[in-house]
């Protein structure tokens, strides 16, 4: 084919102009344009390590290859390079190279890596099966198209190249037009496959058969959209890195359609624009995903940012870049770059979001980068890349993380898998030495337990959620988690164990790697960079404690060393555990004193139990709360209770005592 025809023929596929986009990113992001144009030098020598922001399973050091490029190739135990390595995110690095440099050599690297990829790399192979798994199919055609958008003009993208890019997409294509079965209705690999058959029918030259590629593409991506996505706009895999992947495929979708022109399925925009709202609900105060299930450390502002600019929302620009980063200046062209800029941000006027299909929960003191958040997690599994996660919680302020998951790591199934997907790995609760879930392998989970109990809260001075779940039925025990936000800076968690008899139960606090745990002042003091935090436990229930050594891993194949905080909870019966955590500016610590106080009732003139009701009174500088908590319901024949001196009558409620409340706030009856 004629490379003349074909960027004539995909015109309206393309970014508006080439070299405005290419000198919007020279002057506008040049950190992010030194990122790619190191991936595409490495790349034109056949050097090759992943580490752009949204490489799945990165890599540290590079792979070189001396002579012929073996794309089959697999350092280590880990097959994960293979299909990495052949999905060719370092493909339009060396167009942007290109682009922007005007360097032959990218277009000349590309061109061989090509042909070579295309002659020896052939899907009749079974050798080559590992190359050729539905997923990396549907990454590499919109990795070649992609590619080849930046070339043109290229002496070395002859028409023999074009020949065996045009052949091998529609290999590519046929290919993913044979592969449909319920795997793929609920897997995000249909989403990436048929998003590949979508871009590969908009760029293949017009046909009736490149028209039922883009038809058969939008009715399986529809499909998809309908029993993946949950009403609350979250991804059921319960993973925000995948999540955001199967966003950014639909939104290309969104993009190529209205170029072209071409009606979408109705209701797949106003799904798509959900999925960018809940990225902006959990969006922790610096810009990254949540590290849940798994998902890497990764700042999302650049799929934001593109999301914004698509549906024209000041919200999520408010999350997103105040201009146009790398990738959304490629993906829209230079030309939306000033209509992007003056369109106004509004950070919305809500901070609390209560993602109620998937049963993630997040709270906020405010939108700025240095505000508290809190995410609680009680909801479903989400299949192969869900961890053990019912009940944990993250908690970062001043910019660092406090109480954080452990991520990932791996995906190879050993002792580092069971390791960061157990329950132990998260900042939740455990029966004896009991599993949570059975891990089969690495992906297959079985044993699942249900989440109920679910309640959510949210004021303007504070926020509440609560969960339990029935993992340990077996074991005669339900547990129960309440979160008390007192906004800006203190959370209370109470741990409930419900239970007939003796049992041993275990709490784990997964500290932030950049700062230091201790025992100190009656509890433990976790100092970072910016942030310190206290910790106090109380219970009426023998809790011993253990510092520990445990991994955090922001990335894969990359792990750091990070404190932990493990309790043991000796009960028999009902036992709770209530745990305080003050925030504070590193180097400035307010006075904390944190009590337990008697509860009494109003109207029989008894204490109440502890397995009945319980009452903490918390100072923290100038200001006083008392929060009051009921286990089990107390009120008979009509009464309200007394802690120190406050009177109410609620399940979860809170009085500002230096605000001089004589009827407190109720979070849950």
């Amino acid at each position: 084919m004629d490379p003349k025809l074909f960027f004539d023929q995909n015109r309206r596929t393309f970014f508006d102009d080439r070299d405005a986009a290419a000198e919007y990113v020279r002057t506008n992001c040049r950190e992010e344009l030194d990122t790619v144009l190191r991936t595409a030098d490495l790349a034109a020598e056949n050097k090759f390590v992943f580490q752009l922001r949204w490489d799945m399973e990165q890599t540290h050091v590079p792979e070189v290859f001396d002579g012929p490029i073996d794309w089959l190739r697999q350092p280590g135990n880990d097959p994960e390079f293979i299909y990495a390595f052949n999905r060719m995110r370092f493909w339009p690095c060396l167009g942007q190279a290109y682009a922007v440099t005007g360097d032959e050599k990218y277009a000349k690297a590309f061109a061989e890596q090509l042909v070579h990829w295309v002659d020896t790399v052939r899907r009749d192979d079974p050798a080559c099966a590992p190359a050729w798994r539905s997923i990396e199919a549907g990454i590499r055609m919109e990795n070649w198209c992609k590619a080849m958008r930046y070339f043109e003009g290229s002496p070395y993208i002859t028409e023999a190249v074009m020949d065996k890019f045009i052949w091998s997409l529609t290999d590519h294509a046929e290919y993913i037009m044979e592969v449909w079965n319920t795997f793929n209705l609920m897997s995000n690999w249909g989403v990436l496959a048929n998003h590949g058959l979508y871009v590969a029918g908009c760029h293949l030259p017009v046909s009736e058969r490149t028209a039922q590629y883009r038809a058969t593409a939008l009715k399986r991506l529809e499909r998809n959209r309908r029993i993946q996505v949950y009403p609350d706009g979250v991804h059921w895999e319960q993973s925000p890195m995948y999540h955001n992947e199967v966003m950014r495929c639909y939104l290309d979708v969104v993009l190529l359609a209205r170029r072209r022109g071409e009606e979408l399925p109705q209701g797949m925009e106003e799904a798509v624009h959900a999925m960018a709202r809940t990225a902006l609900a959990w969006q922790k105060p610096g810009g990254g995903e949540p590290m849940m299930g798994d998902s890497d450390d990764i700042d999302q502002r650049d799929l934001v940012t593109l999301a914004a600019a698509i549906f024209q929302d000041g919200a999520l620009k408010s999350a997103g870049y105040p201009r146009l980063d790398l990738d959304s200046a490629w993906e829209l062209g230079a030309g939306e770059a000033g209509r992007y800029e003056a369109m106004p941000a509004q950070a919305p006027a809500q901070t609390d979001f209560a993602l109620t299909d998937s049963g993630n929960y997040v709270f906020r003191s405010g939108w700025g980068p240095e505000d508290a958040w809190v995410r609680f997690h009680c909801g479903l599994l989400g299949a192969g890349h869900g961890h053990s996660d019912q009940l944990h919680f993250d908690l970062s302020a001043f910019g660092e993380d406090v109480l954080t998951d452990s991520g990932r790591y791996t995906y190879v199934f050993g002792p580092d898998r069971r390791e960061f997907k157990d329950v132990s790995g998260h900042n939740t609760v455990a029966v004896e030495g009991v599993p949570l879930y059975d891990c089969k392998d690495s992906w297959e989970c079985g044993h699942l337990s249900r989440a109920v109990n679910r309640v959510f809260y949210s004021g303007g001075r504070y926020g509440y959620a609560e969960g339990g779940h029935l993992g340990w039925y077996e074991q005669g025990v339900f547990v129960n988690r309440r979160l008390i936000f007192l906004k800006p800076d203190v959370m209370i968690a109470v741990d409930e164990f419900y239970a007939g008899g003796p049992h041993t139960y275990r709490q784990f606090f997964h500290w932030g790697e950049t700062g230091t745990l201790a025992a100190q002042e009656g509890g433990f003091v976790w100092e970072g960079r910016s942030c310190t935090a206290r910790l106090r436990l109380l219970s009426s229930v023998p809790v011993a404690t253990e510092l520990k050594t445990g991994r955090v891993a922001r990335h894969y194949n990359h792990a750091a060393e990070g404190p932990v905080l493990e309790t043991a909870v000796q009960g028999e019966g009902f036992a709770s555990v209530l745990t305080v955590i003050a925030l504070d500016r590193t180097g400035e610590p307010e006075p904390l004193c944190v009590e337990k106080l008697p509860v009494t009732s109003n109207f029989k003139g008894i204490q109440f139990e502890d397995r009945e009701i319980e009452a903490l009174r918390i100072r923290k500088g100038e200001r006083s709360w008392v929060v009051v908590v009921s286990h089990m319901e107390y009120a008979s024949p009509t009464d309200t209770f007394n802690a120190g001196g406050c009177c109410g009558f609620g399940g979860v409620e809170v009085f500002d005592e230096a605000a001089g409340e004589e009827i407190g706030t109720v979070l849950a009856r």
